[in-house]
């Protein structure tokens, strides 16, 4: 078909007519409906007449024209975003009313029209739609749902719980007890790893007959569909099971649904129809809250729920006494600005038309507005529902209530201290008298409806909204110093002061939070100790089982109270510091077995004899000394004082004239050798004492004694070792201070060789010196 671009007027209708004509010519690819999808936004645009989503009169706009407005990045005033704190919370503390929003449900297309009866009860109230229409009566509100199809993705709900009926023929049992262990048994051999509940009736003829809901998705991820073909599936798996050879039992299914509240729901109709309701781990059911607890909490997550979203359910509300023409003129301007381009209808409820009454939820004191409004838009694009998004919902609500003469302010929980809100899955209506009452599913449903209802103030706990709060603590502040009037400043500082209290509650609380990560439990002090116990064993050198034993009963007990001090997150840090010290005591544990063989080792020598003998003091000297530098170092250094000792007393006997003048050498280099001990040794370029001599002695040309000659050399070899001697102890004793360098970098085997090499020096310069002697 030839197409004559001519013929259209405008420009948006040549475009259209192209399009159209190019896709129905080259076929529908995934590029041509992305631009099909452009273009639609662009006619949307364009070709939209009105502007405004009607004025309030009925029925004034045809079918062609829709009067959809300009999109919201277009249309949305500046206002809305660029309205200061200040100026809401101080029109707040003035009286102005909070801008209430509310997004209630999800529902597919199938539920359009059971919503639709709710909103317009049962055709008995006015809806109109988006282009202004009035739609009166049940005829209308039918066609609405045949307009919307080709937005729907008509996808099905998954089947995620299902209500089932087990007869087990079987004969009398020894207890209840017995019994419902021979029922859970036959219902885990069909439905295998599911969850389920159920409930008992005992019949006359020797049967049982079982009641239940059973969660059809099982962990490995078949799911079941809840009728009879999945009857048929478990009862040929109960058939070929091990419980089958013992009891007959026969499985069918009555029902399934979607979703936690079909669930609960169900459950808590058990619970009124049962006495003995039970689950598949054999606890009672006994009440509605803890029937509702197990769903919400336990076989939420094994439902993998899936629930088409093709409408959504909008509440507006104002306080009781608000003008109903001025909020419904808001409603229509918020409903035509924010969903531009969606289908949607409304209605507004308020006590004077309402037709439901009062004890039936309907007659509500206060003026309300109900919307359906389509996710996906005729140009194909969908609505997002995030946080941010409700938040300018409120913006433009009270930007338009404000419009119409109503004053009302976007408000934020945060800059009250409001609690949050609560769900319709964590609670039940029990009255809907008036406001509804609600009782909570669970325990922490509970507490928070009681907060919410009873006002209780909260506090966000997150960086982001303690920020936030701050900032709105300043904003009262401001308020309070810079208004006039009297109710204001008072309302401004109550609200300030429930913001500093709740934001000590929680600086509290983070402190102890810190604290308990940092220190709790003596945290730091158990690690300085395990650092202490650590460095302990670098200390040790040649000690005995037993002392080694109590040196790592004290580095286990360290542990142990370190690991109880520890935070979760610095768990892994833990780990690697334990497995240190734990390394470490091994490595001490290798050196205490070598020294134990050493000293097996020394025994077969005949070492053992001069250790056993009765300890003194001097022996205690002798085994602290071993055990600081080492046996060998000890006796080398041990033969060197006996030498000093030797010499020392020929000091004396000159010093008591029983030696000659001529001995006077020997004294100076016993001199020389006790300066040297003491001082790091001079430069060679300075004067030596040993070298200056009496002027007497070498006027006198006497010849000297050869036995003076022979002591003389004797005394001097004794010096030289002495002084290699203290060279030796100064490095060991670097050693020591190292030791902890020493234990990590060389394995325990290397440190026996060591000392045997450092025995082995000190027994062969022994033997030099003893045969510079004998010389």
């Amino acid at each position: 078909m030839e197409i004559f671009f001519g013929a259209f007027t405008s420009e948006w209708e040549q475009r259209r007519a192209a399009l159209l004509h190019e896709m129905s010519s080259g076929g529908r690819r995934a590029s041509a409906e992305e631009e099909m999808r452009k273009r639609l936004n662009q006619l949307s645009q364009l070709g939209s007449a009105g502007g405004g989503g009607g004025s309030g009169t009925s029925g004034g706009r045809g079918g062609t024209g829709k009067g959809r407005s300009a999109p919201r990045s277009q249309a949305a005033p500046a206002s809305v975003a660029g309205r200061p704190m200040e100026v809401r919370l101080a029109a707040v503390a003035k009286g102005s009313q909070p801008a209430v929003v509310k997004m209630a449900s999800y529902g597919g297309g199938a539920r359009v029209g059971a919503m639709l009866n709710y909103v317009s009860r049962a055709g008995e109230l006015k809806v109109e739609d988006e282009s202004g229409r009035i739609l009166n009566g049940r005829e209308d509100l039918a066609r609405v749902r045949g307009d919307w199809d080709h937005l729907f993705q008509n996808r099905a709900e998954s089947r995620d719980i299902g209500s089932f009926t087990i007869e087990i023929a079987t004969s009398a049992f020894e207890s209840d007890e017995a019994m419902h262990e021979l029922v859970r048994s036959s219902l885990t051999s069909g439905f295998g790893d599911r969850r389920y509940a159920y409930a008992v009736e005992k019949n006359g003829a020797g049967s049982l007959t079982v009641q239940g809901l059973v969660v059809l998705r099982s962990g490995q991820g078949e799911r079941l569909t809840g009728d009879a073909k999945a009857a048929a599936i478990i009862q040929s798996r109960y058939d070929t099971s091990a419980a089958a050879s013992d009891t007959e039992a026969k499985f069918s299914f009555q029902g399934y649904g979607n979703g936690v509240e079909f669930g609960a729901s169900r459950l808590r109709d058990l619970v009124e129809r049962y006495q003995d309701l039970r689950d598949d781990r054999g606890r009672q059911i006994a009440d509605e809250k803890t029937a509702s607890g197990l769903v919400q909490k336990e076989w939420r997550g094994e439902l993998h729920s899936r629930k088409s979203r093709d409408v959504m359910h909008v509440i507006m509300s104002a306080r009781a006494g608000t003008d109903v023409a001025a909020f419904e003129g808001a409603v229509r301007e918020f409903l035509a600005h924010q969903f531009a381009g969606h289908r949607y209808v409304f209605s507004v409820h308020d006590p004077e038309s309402d037709p439901k009454e009062k004890g039936e939820g309907g007659k509500r004191p206060h003026v309300h507005a109900h919307a359906i409004v389509a996710m996906k838009s005729d140009s194909g694009d969908r609505i997002e529902t995030t946080p941010a998004v409700f938040r300018e919902w409120r913006s433009v609500m009270a930007e338009k209530a404000r419009d119409h003469g109503i004053e009302m302010e976007m408000t934020d929980r945060r800059e009250f201290a409001s609690p949050p809100a609560f769900t319709r899955t964590q609670v039940q209506p029990v009255n809907r008298e008036g406001r509804t009452e609600h009782v909570g599913t669970s325990e922490a449903a509970q507490a928070r409806y009681d907060a919410k209802r009873s006002g209780r103030r909260t506090i966000a706990k997150s960086d982001r909204s303690r920020q936030y709060i701050i900032k709105a603590q300043d904003s009262w502040q401001k308020i309070a110093l810079v208004s006039g009037d009297r109710q204001t400043v008072a309302y401004a500082v109550r609200h300030g002061e429930y913001l500093q209290s709740g934001l000590s509650e929680t600086q509290a609380e983070t402190k102890a939070a810190v604290i308990h990560a940092d220190f709790g439990s003596n945290f730091r002090t158990n690690l300085v100790t395990l650092e202490e116990m650590v460095l302990e064993g670098q200390e040790l050198r040649e000690t005995s089982r037993a002392e080694f034993e109590d040196y790592e009963k004290k580095v286990e007990t360290a542990l142990f109270k370190l690991e109880r001090s520890v935070a979760p997150e610095d768990r892994a840090d833990f780990d690697e510091v334990a497995g240190l010290a734990r390394d470490f005591v091994n490595q001490k544990r290798e050196l205490v077995e070598l020294y134990d063989q050493r000293k097996e080792a020394l025994a077969e020598q005949g070492v053992k004899e001069r250790r056993d003998a009765p300890r003194d003091p001097a022996n205690a000297e002798w085994d602290a000394a071993v055990a600081k530098h080492g046996r060998a170092v000890v006796e080398a250094g041990n033969d060197a004082l006996v030498d000093i000792d030797h010499y020392r007393e020929g000091l004396d006997r000159i010093e008591a004239g029983e030696v000659g003048e001529h001995d006077a050498e020997p004294q100076r280099a016993i001199d020389q050798a006790e300066t040297n001990t003491g001082r790091p040794t001079e430069p060679n370029d300075k004067p030596s004492t040993v070298e200056q001599r009496d002027p007497r002695n070498e006027a006198e040309d006497r010849p000297p004694l050869d036995n003076d000659a022979r002591e003389a050399h004797d005394l001097a070899s004794a010096v030289e070792a002495t002084s290699r001697l203290q060279d030796r102890l100064s490095k060991d004793r670097e050693a020591a201070q190292r030791s902890a360098e020493t234990t990590r970098t060389d394995p325990a085997q290397q440190h026996t060789p060591r000392l045997e090499e450092l025995e082995r020096e000190q027994t062969e310069q022994k033997e030099r010196d003893r045969d510079d002697r004998d010389r």
